[in-house]
């Protein structure tokens, strides 16, 4: 792995503003797949949760097809530059919503989530543990933002890993389950694309009283698109770093643009954990 620090003079002054505040001040903003996680596992591109689910068979015979649709439909609303932002959120609003009653209708149940986070094809970088740990014995709240449509298999992964420490906050799409452990319909907030920032923690009290007054932020993220993930909160200094697990000749500019840090080849946490002892 490769340590990119586009502008030092900028990042060593970030870290000493945040340092002068302690770590009372400080709080961590995290992006889970692919973040925390690694890229790829034994040669392949982790898969997203949803595509876990359906190329298991967890789902209902014809869930695929109407997914499909579904992304054929809104996708182009998602990449469009042209759609007004209150358009592009209502349309992606509607379509997890629209989404989640088909998980709901397909059959979801929790011991499908229990199967993919068992089933190796999603793995924490190396160092983590030691990182969760030192966040949890410092007392530094970690909000992790995932648009994931099964996001309760975020902290599933986490107790699996007996790393599910009660300073972390999982901001994620989850759903009310019956007695036998099925799906029977999705619960408020919804987080989608566009509303994946922390405008959408005022909605979720427990979680926005935790961090509104520690105003120094270190963001973690695997690409451009993470930044939006700080959008809403009133920080006083924010160190982004960004993990560049793939296209390095096609992405590496822009993200020399954007991050303070930029971590290129879809290695492990050593560098993050020596930057956050840094930070105190």
């Amino acid at each position: 792995m490769q340590v990119i620090i586009p502008k030092p003079e900028v990042l060593e002054r970030r870290k000493l503003e945040i340092k002068k505040d302690g770590y009372q001040k400080l709080h961590v903003l995290s992006d889970f797949d692919r973040t925390l996680t690694y890229g790829t596992v034994n040669g392949k591109k982790t898969p997203s949760i949803i595509s876990m689910l359906r190329d298991g068979n967890h789902l209902a015979e014809g869930y695929a097809e109407k997914a499909n649709k579904l992304f054929e439909k809104y996708h182009p609303i998602e990449i469009s530059t042209s759609i007004p932002t209150p358009e592009k959120k209502k349309a992606m609003q509607e379509w997890w919503e629209t989404h989640n009653r088909l998980l709901v209708e397909s059959r979801l149940s929790w011991l499908d989530q229990e199967d993919i986070v068992k089933s190796g094809y999603v793995r924490f970088r190396e160092g983590i543990p030691e990182f969760l740990g030192f966040l949890y014995r410092q007392g530094i709240p970690l909000v992790i933002l995932s648009a994931s449509g099964c996001g309760e298999a975020v902290k599933l992964f986490f107790q699996g890993n007996s790393l599910d420490y009660p300073n972390i906050h999982y901001v994620t799409n989850q759903f009310n389950w019956d007695e036998n452990g099925n799906a029977v319909s999705a619960k408020e907030p919804v987080i989608h694309c566009m509303n994946k920032d922390e405008t959408i923690l005022k909605e979720i009290p427990e979680v926005y009283s935790e961090i509104r007054d520690r105003r120094n932020v270190l963001l973690l993220g695997d690409s451009v698109s993470d930044l939006g993930m700080i959008g809403g909160f009133e920080y006083k200094n924010l160190v982004k770093a960004g993990f560049l697990n793939f296209d390095f000749g096609k992405l590496r500019e822009e993200f020399e643009k954007h991050f303070d840090v930029i971590l290129q080849g879809d290695g492990n946490f050593g560098y993050i954990n020596k930057l956050i002892r840094e930070l105190g």
